[in-house]
């Protein structure tokens, strides 16, 4: 795993549905400034804002730290926030995934609950011992909404695996999912061609769940759209 020397590492799911969606995956480095995040976004066709099994620290969304839980680095903080911001303004099509979605929300100025169990008075386990690959609950897809658009149901079955969730959202944005329990499970945002977050990690279930491969086809069709204009 590269031992004490700095290591960039992402689990290999992400970039299989990426490619297997049609689409050539970048990892990208931990640049730092607006300039030279911009200079990195105007390369990309997309921008897919991964989970992490380590959380924004509250300072980011105006809070103080309540629960002990590991943070993500600055770096990788400061670079998902940035990027994500000059995506929304420059309409980059944009997906989050879990950790990644609540990035995308943080960066326009939205919260998070920090910790569910502590916080929400809910019977769902959004963080199973079981494996990611299998579905935990269903989540409930709001009418007019662009994951409508894609998945084509009122609900389906996910996998769950976070203990934070997105409290306030931006003015911008809007809730297209919800768990039974109330927990946001998706957001977008208006007036951008595809600014999309789940709280859910597809990319343990397209293989197997034609509905959850969806998502990945349209981010992919999205990019191309954006790329030819």
């Amino acid at each position: 795993m590269g031992g004490k020397e700095p290591t960039y590492f992402l689990r290999a799911r992400y970039l299989q549905a990426i490619q297997e969606a049609g689409g050539v995956p970048l990892v990208l480095p931990l640049v730092q400034g607006r300039s030279q995040q911009t200079f990195l976004l105007q390369r990309l066709d997309g921008l897919l804002v991964t989970g992490s099994g380590s959380d924004l620290a509250p300072r980011f969304y105006g809070e103080t730290q309540q629960y002990p839980f590991q943070r993500m680095s600055d770096e990788r903080a400061q670079l998902e926030l940035g990027l994500s911001k000059l995506a929304f303004e420059y309409h980059v099509p944009t997906f989050g995934i879990c950790g990644g979605m609540q990035s995308m929300n943080v960066a326009l100025g939205g919260t998070l609950i920090q910790d569910i169990s502590c916080q929400i008075p809910t019977k769902i386990q959004h963080l199973p011992k079981k494996s990611a690959e299998k579905k935990a609950h269903l989540v409930h897809i709001e009418p007019k909404t662009l994951l409508r658009q894609i998945i084509k149901k009122s609900s389906m079955p996910v996998n769950s695996s976070h203990h934070q969730s997105v409290k306030a959202i931006p003015r911008a944005f809007h809730i297209s999912a919800v768990a039974p329990d109330g927990v946001i499970e998706a957001i977008e945002a208006d007036g951008h061609p595809f600014w999309l977050g789940v709280q859910w990690h597809p990319e343990f279930l397209y293989r197997k769940d034609v509905l959850q491969k969806r998502l990945f086809s349209a981010f992919i069709k999205a990019a191309r759209d954006y790329a030819n204009s």
